[in-house]
């Protein structure tokens, strides 16, 4: 504890300085997106006026030097995670959805289609992948998960062996960490899959939650994923870049994708004959189609550095946020109106505990309660919190399965109300006495016990019914007498 506390009183003072933006704020959605530091930008800003930056494409000096500065950010970012270059490559992309689709082009590119399971915690970016899969299944558990990959498979001929174009490929995708209420999903899913008897399977890791305020060692090859995607503006703040990380390993996945851009292929003939000769230097100068986000990249070698002098690296912060939503949750878990019922209801599975690094992040999805038990309206609490100055996240949070299974809606449910003109965000989300989105507060590395206690306060204020309500004829009768 007084080792947080230290730390904690060392993110306030450096919040006036690095982070002038906040005054006023209390600002709860990391998970959306953390926030750049002053110095990061300053940093920024003093490179850009310092150097031409030139198109790698080119062979200029500008050019040249471009290039080495994103390679540079390539092994760095790479450092980052642990991931021996001799053993996974990094591809730069727009974003964790860009990445997502990155993988689909090369499976889809296979002639025979793939088959394609995600977990009941995917972000919408994995669920909507099932939709270029010859067939597809939602696994709803962990368990469902561990027996799917468990169970035996029919073994293939020798034949078919010699040639995996033959068999199918199958990808199981999933979630490091759910961004809906932080629960953080086994990792040794990788490993066990290429140990099993399945054939041609590979896995996708969405870690794009997890790494904005936790580490991902990804030291040992032979356990980690395929694919691992992610968004360096949920660590950083700033730059809005992601990258895809591939298992050189599995690389070959690739050579099915049919797509070519400009700079990832070395001859290109269109008439008589159409042929196409694709880079081989390395994976990422074939994937890397046009012209990189140069600038982008550069800003991630900043990024990097200021993170580090900032916070310490991901461990410190993992321990820090972890800390308060543990604290948070359990002021939360324990409110109660002045009839006793409690004031919210927490989307935590019984699976995962605050203050438990492996298995819970540091988020909190919820619905407020009124001492009747009806629901309050997420997209009230939402007004509420914006005319404190508390940012914080409502709605179906992106992620539909998983609301859908913590709110026991049927598709049939979900259906209707968008035939009745209900859509996500819209006010009047409690509908036939059930919720239809979640409130969720998330931390990141700048967040502090204050920030907690805010919102805490926030949430007695507005929430919690001390005494109870007086009915109309309560209030007539009184007012008559």
């Amino acid at each position: 504890m007084k080792e947080r506390l230290a730390y904690n009183k060392k993110i306030s003072e450096l919040r006036s300085a690095e982070y002038p933006m906040l005054k006023g704020i209390t600002y709860l959605d990391h998970a959306g997106t953390s926030l750049y530091a002053k110095s990061l930008i300053d940093t920024f800003s003093s490179e850009m006026m310092s150097q031409v930056v030139g198109n790698p494409h080119s062979t200029s000096t500008s050019a040249n030097n471009t290039f080495q500065r994103i390679e540079n950010a390539r092994l760095r970012a790479l450092q980052l995670f642990n991931a021996d270059p001799k053993y996974f490559d990094i591809v730069f992309v727009a974003n964790a959805t860009a990445a997502i689709k990155l993988v689909l082009e090369a499976f889809t590119g296979n002639k025979n289609g793939f088959w394609y399971g995600y977990h009941s915690a995917s972000h919408t970016s994995l669920v909507g992948a099932r939709e270029l899969a010859n067939q597809s299944q939602c696994f709803e558990s962990d368990a469902e998960v561990e027996r799917w990959m468990s169970r035996s498979c029919k073994c293939p001929s020798v034949s078919t062996l010699l040639s995996r174009k033959r068999i199918r490929p199958s990808l199981l995708a999933y979630p490091a960490q759910s961004n809906m209420n932080g629960r953080r999903l086994p990792l040794t899913w990788p490993s066990k899959l290429r140990n099993s008897t399945h054939t041609n399977a590979y896995t996708l890791l969405d870690a794009a939650a997890l790494v904005s305020t936790s580490p991902l060692d990804l030291s040992d090859h032979t356990t980690a994923p395929d694919f691992i995607v992610l968004s360096f503006y949920k660590i950083f703040g700033f730059p809005d870049l992601g990258c895809l990380i591939i298992r050189k390993a599995s690389a070959h996945v690739f050579d099915q994708r049919k797509y070519f851009g400009g700079g990832t292929t070395e001859m290109v003939t269109v008439f008589p004959e159409k042929w196409v000769a694709r880079k081989e230097r390395s994976l990422h100068d074939r994937l890397e189609d046009g012209t990189l986000a140069i600038r982008s990249i550069i800003a991630l070698g900043c990024a990097l550095d200021v993170h580090e002098k900032l916070f310490g690296g991901l461990d410190q912060i993992a321990a820090h946020t972890g800390f308060l939503a543990h604290y948070a949750y359990t002021v939360l878990s324990g409110l109660i109106h002045w009839n006793g019922t409690p004031i919210c209801k927490i989307y935590k599975p019984s699976t995962s505990e605050y203050g438990d690094g492996r298995r819970q992040g540091a988020t909190i999805a919820m619905n407020f309660l009124r001492s009747d038990g009806s629901w309050v309206s997420s997209a009230d609490v939402q007004k509420l919190a914006r005319s404190k100055n508390i940012h914080i996240r409502t709605g179906s949070l992106c992620n539909p399965v998983g609301m859908a299974l913590a709110l026991g809606l049927s598709s049939a449910d979900i259906k209707l109300a968008f035939a009745q003109g209900f859509r996500c965000g819209q006010e009047q989300d409690v509908r036939s006495g059930v919720p239809m989105g979640m409130v969720r507060i998330s931390f990141g590395a700048m967040s502090t016990i204050e920030d907690v206690e805010k919102f805490l306060a926030f949430v007695r204020e507005e929430f919690v019914e001390v005494v109870k309500a007086m009915d109309t004829m309560d209030s007539y009768q009184q007012a008559a007498t």
